[in-house]
């Protein structure tokens, strides 16, 4: 038996023992490839039991990370809510004042009745005025409506309402009719260029004076204006 053969026979007789409960004195006494060789062994023990001991670096670092993240408190957000809610603010300004800009370009905005108050209120006057006296007529006195009629109506308005008062010259004497008229409400819809356009709703009352009748009513009409010699005329009336 060579030399070679007894070293091998000796290297191999480590005692069962002492690999299985990894004697130190064994493993200390153990240098150069012998050393390797059993660190290689260790290594691939704890592969095959499937057991690997933990750094304890990378523990703490898994530890932290399962540990739930706490929600960040409402008011540490208010800064940020706060800058924006002031840009939304800000650009919403911005947008209203595009958007009148833009209405105040549009042929609407030539609608006085949007934007010339006195010349409203002058309209509304004149109409509301000659309502009261043209639609309100004493059966005694019948001319006095019609001189009223004639100085503020015009064109298909004149011709219309003079058809309807002919009727009122014969049957008001008879019953002895008085009719009173006031407007109870009145809207400008377009003011322009010295034409009017308006919503009136009148209220009635007649009274025959014959029997002592009394009757109510209420009445809506379109009126058509137009400002001529300046002064307010309706040219146009029509029943709503």
């Amino acid at each position: 038996m060579s030399r070679a053969d007894i070293v091998s026979e000796e290297s191999t007789a480590i005692p069962v023992e002492a690999a299985a409960n990894g004697d130190e004195a064994g493993t200390e006494g153990l240098t150069g490839p012998a050393s390797a060789e059993a660190e290689t062994s260790g290594e691939a023990a704890e592969t095959e039991s499937g057991e690997v001991t933990p750094d304890p670096g990378e523990t703490e670092t898994e530890a932290e990370a399962a540990q739930p993240t706490r929600p960040r408190p409402a008011w540490r957000s208010l800064p940020a809510l706060l800058l924006a809610a002031a840009v939304l603010l800000t650009g919403a300004g911005v947008w209203f004042t595009l958007e009148a800009r833009s209405a105040a370009s549009t042929p609407a905005a030539a609608n006085l009745a949007l934007t010339d108050v006195g010349a409203t209120a002058d309209v509304t006057s004149a109409v509301t005025i000659a309502m009261n006296q043209i639609f309100s007529y004493s059966y005694d006195r019948t001319d006095v409506t019609e001189k009223a009629a004639a100085a503020v109506l015009r064109g298909t308005a004149k011709d219309s309402y003079d058809k309807l008062f002919a009727e009122v010259r014969q049957k008001a004497p008879e019953q002895k009719l008085v009719l009173t008229s006031r407007v109870s409400a009145i809207a400008v819809q377009e003011l322009r260029n010295g034409h009017a356009r308006l919503l009136v709703f009148l209220d009635q009352s007649a009274v025959r004076a014959d029997n002592n009748a009394t009757d109510s009513a209420a009445a809506q009409l379109s009126v058509t204006a137009e400002h001529t010699d300046g002064h307010w005329v309706v040219t146009a009336l029509e029943p709503r």
